[in-house]
């Protein structure tokens, strides 16, 4: 049997006005062919397939076609939409005889033209290879489903956890596939859209509400009848037409089982709304008050608005401002990503003292510029990260620059990459965290 393997991803945040391109997607690297197996290998959902066709001990041959990944962010522009979808539909055409497609993609992103690219790559997949060839799309659990989605997709698998674990997602995917291939299941799949959306603060599926909804889909899971089922809580910064969240249930030709399933499932999110509706965040000056009085440790603000593994722009400036204005006594890392404020510290050099306006440079209709005063630590003209526990061993987030100010250490970047997300990426920049 062959299969093809296409990985394409981005998350597409509304809020945020700076498009995609492909340079944020060469930041992460654009791989075709056989470097696509070789480069992933343990990594993330590619990963996840390999393994499970290596141990499956099935006679497959795996024809990688490309693999393009960019950290969320604005709407992807026409060039890199029609960048993959170019090479998506000439990718299969070169491939010669395929008994089924692997496709792992996102499930929330958005082009400048279209809502819905996930359908519009699916679309691409049927228009050169027909209707009848099995395929098996992976998402993301934060995906937007859409009825083009469900009628193009052979079955559609999710992240089981969030904390994401795309190589798990990778996994249950080729197994599914393999099933359909060499054990005649024929997928039925229901899907039910629900009129809702939620603030991110009750997504952990490690506890209640989030936990009790994905914990009923495992248990669904549990009928050899069930082939799949999972859930879709949107993210809920995407401003489209289809929005809401989504559950399906994939069975083994047994349509009014998954009916009946995916009704359960979809009645259980929906008995549970006001508690995913609760919020525990705190006021940006509570918290940066409690974290300045901790007696010993780091603490970490995480700033909810500015969520860059959620596609914001990374230009907030509001906990930096409640750090300098309440005088904090403790040291503390801010990353930033403002491509003109580094071009600004890179010409004035290493050890220069520079005042200049910081944030609010991308995202204007929520964040203004403070100005600061600080001392230039260090210039980074490449900014090649080498990464642990990620979906990929190395990103690039561009010239990059390591900025005092006061008791604030900022960590300005010209890409996003993963953002401050990752001690690692401190580290290549000569910061420690634990100091």
């Amino acid at each position: 049997m062959r299969i093809a393997l296409i990985h394409v991803g981005q998350e597409t945040n509304d809020f945020n006005p700076s498009p995609t391109t492909l340079r944020d997607y060469q930041s992460f690297g654009i791989h075709e062919g056989e470097e696509v197996v070789n480069r992933f290998r343990g990594l993330g959902q590619i990963g996840g397939y390999i393994e499970a066709v290596e141990q499956s001990g099935q006679p497959v041959e795996t024809v990688p076609i490309i693999r393009g990944w960019a950290v969320a962010g604005g709407r992807i522009d026409r060039e890199s939409y029609e960048f993959f979808d170019h090479k998506i539909r000439a990718g299969l055409a070169a491939a010669g005889p395929l008994d089924g497609v692997a496709l792992q993609l996102h499930g929330a992103c958005a082009s400048e033209d279209t809502d819905d690219v996930e359908g519009a790559q699916l679309q691409a997949c049927r228009d050169v290879l027909g209707p009848d060839i099995p395929i098996v799309l992976g998402l993301d659990h934060h995906a937007n489903i859409t009825r083009k989605m469900v009628a193009l997709a052979t079955a559609i698998v999710g992240h089981r956890t969030q904390p994401h674990d795309p190589f798990d997602t990778g996994r249950i995917g080729a197994e599914v596939l393999l099933k359909i291939l060499f054990q005649g299941v024929r997928p039925t799949t229901a899907w039910r859209k629900l009129p809702l959306l939620s603030h991110q603060e009750q997504f952990l599926t490690s506890r209640a509400p989030m936990k009790t909804w994905f914990d009923r889909a495992r248990a669904m899971e549990a009928d050899p009848r069930v082939v799949q089922a999972s859930n879709y809580p949107m993210q809920p910064w995407l401003d489209v037409d289809e929005g809401g969240w989504s559950t399906i249930v994939v069975t083994d030709n047994d349509p009014a089982l998954a009916e009946s399933l995916a009704d359960e499932l979809a009645d259980l999110a929906w008995s549970l709304r006001a508690e995913f509706q609760k919020k525990d965040a705190l006021a940006i000056d509570d918290a940066v008050r409690m974290a300045d009085a901790a007696d010993k440790g780091l603490v970490v603000l995480s700033d909810t608005g500015d969520t860059v593994f959620g596609g914001a722009a990374g230009d907030s400036n509001l906990i930096l401002e409640s750090m300098l204005r309440l005088g904090i006594r403790g040291r503390a890392l801010v990353p930033l990503i403002a491509p003109e404020t580094v071009a600004r510290l890179v010409q004035a050099g290493e050890g220069a003292t520079v005042t200049l306006p910081v944030g609010g440079n991308v995202a204007t209709a929520f964040f203004q510029p403070i100005e600061v005063t600080g001392t230039v630590r260090h210039i980074a003209l490449q900014g090649k990260v080498n990464l642990k526990q990620h979906h990929q061993d190395e990103i690039d987030m561009g010239r990059t620059v390591v900025f005092d100010v006061g008791p604030v250490t900022l960590l300005v970047s010209e890409l996003r990459g993963v953002a401050g997300n990752l001690p690692d990426v401190y580290r290549s920049f000569g910061v420690e965290p634990r100091d």
